[in-house]
């Protein structure tokens, strides 16, 4: 089938008039500005106010737009899973993301998603795979030997953020990125900030303007580089497997395909990884008995200081497996998904036009105490067969789901307990007496002040 005949349509959509939503309870705030302010500063807090309030449906107005929020494990099914095509990520996405990473895996819909999501799956395979846990292994021992030598007291974050961008350079390029990095850093920074800025055009001295900038910067590098990737053929690299990559037709993703992709995944690959893993060994510092017990897991495997991990040592980490999704349930690396509605549908009794634009809360959803009772505790416990079996397959979504689920988890997981490995085998972390982080959750969660840690050799 040729990518031609699968292309999105442009969905021509007009967003319903106010009093149309009318009927639906809820607060949209100031003039112009509405909720957006009040959403920035407390995403958390905000939603449970207004779902307190209001109910799991209600109306809002952010980023310029009237919208609806759908709350629970209900809404996450009947929006992430999609089974009746209502809902357009791309028409979701586009205004956050489409002037920074357009036409990204996950602003494609329906068929042209299908098609582009099976030429990128050849990437995350069992022969990529192998290669990126061998990248990632040498990479993670290296830095935690560093830090191993410099105990004390660290901020964390930056320190992971450095370390997943060196790991995704390596494990995605196949080389580390060079004199280039500060540049690249720079760039994903900027593009990530700029997804969230209150002003959404380009304008001299803004942060969108910064973010498009650092976008031509991306571009110009992958663009350059793909040509020589392609006539060198091979490599098991995530860049190097794109470069080859076919769609049904045989033929080849094309250069924009690939540099939107690279781009995108990167972007993933970085900033949400972070997030996921500064937000895992936060948890692990501040709950030493859990520590220790992923220690011992780790202990139990029987590794010499400089043994190679492999997928049967990963495989052999259950409770570090348990861990690390009990973080993603307290602070979700997408805390909020947008979508908007091409066809008119129902939910909770509720009639919504198509155009409505709705986003479902993750962060929501991970924090019910109907579902996780002391949702603010840490527990991953709650992740065993037993206490999973009978909760809701859309109570737990910080990797989205349906089509859209994120095509990196296993990735993710990967990298997770290979830190975990290496990290545990060589270092305890703990935080100082009083000390609480103070986390920013949306766009994607991060320490403010970078998570102050203390280090020491075991």
């Amino acid at each position: 089938m040729s990518m031609q005949s699968v292309a999105s349509p442009v969905y021509s959509f007009t967003p319903p008039r106010r009093n149309s939503l009318t009927h639906i309870p809820g607060d949209e705030g100031w003039p112009f500005i509405g909720k957006t302010l009040e959403v920035l500063a407390d995403p958390k807090g905000q939603v449970e106010r207004q779902s307190k309030k209001y109910g799991l449906v209600y109306r809002s107005h952010l980023f310029g737009e009237t919208s609806l929020v759908l709350l629970g494990p209900e809404a996450n099914e009947l929006v992430l899973f999609d089974q009746a095509k209502q809902f357009s990520s791309t028409l979701g996405w586009g205004r956050i993301l489409g002037l920074l990473f357009p036409r990204g895996l996950m602003l494609l819909d329906f068929e042209e998603h299908r098609l582009h999501r099976r030429a990128l799956s050849v990437a995350f395979k069992s022969g990529p795979m192998k290669s990126y846990l061998g990248e990632l292994d040498t990479g993670i021992a290296a830095r935690v030997a560093r830090w191993k030598s410099q105990p004390g007291p660290m901020l964390f974050y930056p320190a992971m953020k450095q370390l997943t961008l060196d790991l995704a350079a390596t494990s995605f390029l196949g080389a580390g990125i060079g004199p280039e990095v500060d540049e690249i850093t720079r760039a994903f920074v900027d593009m990530v900030a700029a997804s969230v800025a209150v002003i959404r055009k380009p304008l001299p001295g803004t942060q969108m303007a910064r973010g498009v900038n650092g976008r031509k910067r991306i571009v110009a590098y992958f663009s350059e580089q793909i040509p020589i990737r392609r006539a060198k053929g091979g490599g098991d690299d995530l860049f190097s497997q794109l470069c080859q990559a076919t769609h049904e037709d045989g033929a080849l993703l094309s250069t924009q395909d690939i540099v939107d992709h690279m781009s995108f995944l990167m972007m993933a690959a970085h900033d949400t990884l972070t997030s996921s893993l500064t937000s895992f060994v936060g948890e692990l510092a501040a709950h030493p008995e859990w520590q220790q017990k992923l220690r011992d897991e780790v202990t139990a495997l029987a590794l010499a200081p400089d043994a190679a991990t492999s997928f049967d040592h990963l495989e052999a980490m259950p409770l570090t497996e348990m861990a690390f999704k009990e973080a993603l349930r307290r602070k979700p690396p997408v805390p909020s998904m947008p979508r908007r509605a091409i066809k008119d549908f129902s939910f909770k009794g509720y009639a919504i036009p198509a155009g409505t634009m709705v986003g479902v809360n993750p962060l929501f959803t991970h924090h019910m105490a109907e579902i996780w009772p002391e949702p603010e505790k840490f527990d991953p416990m709650r992740f065993t067969e037993e206490a999973q079996r009978n909760r809701h397959r859309f109570a737990w979504v910080p990797y989205g789901g349906g089509a859209h689920m994120c095509l990196g988890l296993h990735f993710a997981y990967m990298q997770a307990k290979c830190f975990a490995r290496h990290f545990l085998q060589n270092l305890s972390v703990s935080l100082e007496p009083g000390y609480k982080p103070d986390w920013q959750m949306w766009p994607i969660p991060k320490p403010r002040d970078g998570l102050r840690v203390v280090l020491k050799p075991v």
